[in-house]
């Protein structure tokens, strides 16, 4: 009786420890890796200074990445940095549509849509950003078919690229 209180002991204090410990360690949600103290991010409008032209880029990247740091991740989207724990913020600074390869006739069967946003990743409670860097998003699709319904589904999935890379880069770096 009393070598199975010992075998006991010995399983539920380490267990006990571990548990009590919890809110120092990271955990992952979806494989993503938060430190416990971290639990807002704000995310402000990114501007677009890309002289694109297209009046949606601010807007879908914003959205893009709203999608992803909140769905993907525990963090809570909050509305000022003052609440936050964690800010992301830049701006678009490139938006190139170009022909990607062009067919026998030198018309262009596809085009490709290359994004650039400068960004950085900072904890609020550090004065230094984790990173302060630029992404850049590309997409193909053909002029052909349909250009504005395919170049405006390239540039969403450019932002996605984007939106995605930052998320790896914010979240894989903790």
């Amino acid at each position: 009786h009393q070598i199975m209180k010992r075998k006991a002991s010995l399983i539920l204090i380490p267990l006990f420890l571990l548990m009590s410990l919890s809110g120092c360690i990271r955990y992952s949600f979806t494989g993503v890796a938060i430190p416990a103290e971290v639990r807002s991010i704000y995310i402000p409008f990114f501007p677009d200074n890309s002289t694109s032209g297209l009046p949606y880029l601010s807007d879908d990247l914003t959205e893009a990445l709203i999608n992803r740091f909140v769905n993907q991740s525990r963090l809570n989207l909050v509305s000022n940095r003052d609440q936050a724990d964690a800010i992301l913020e830049g701006v678009i600074i490139s938006y190139q549509n170009s022909p990607f390869s062009v067919a026998g006739d030198q018309r262009a069967n596809l085009n490709r849509v290359n994004i650039g946003v400068r960004a950085s990743f900072k904890f609020t409670r550090e004065t230094q950003p984790e990173w302060d860097k630029t992404f850049s998003g590309v997409f193909e699709f053909d002029p052909n078919e349909d250009p504005i319904d395919g170049e405006r589904n390239a540039v969403l999935e450019a932002m996605n690229r984007v939106a995605q890379n930052m998320f790896t880069d914010a979240l894989g770096s903790w």
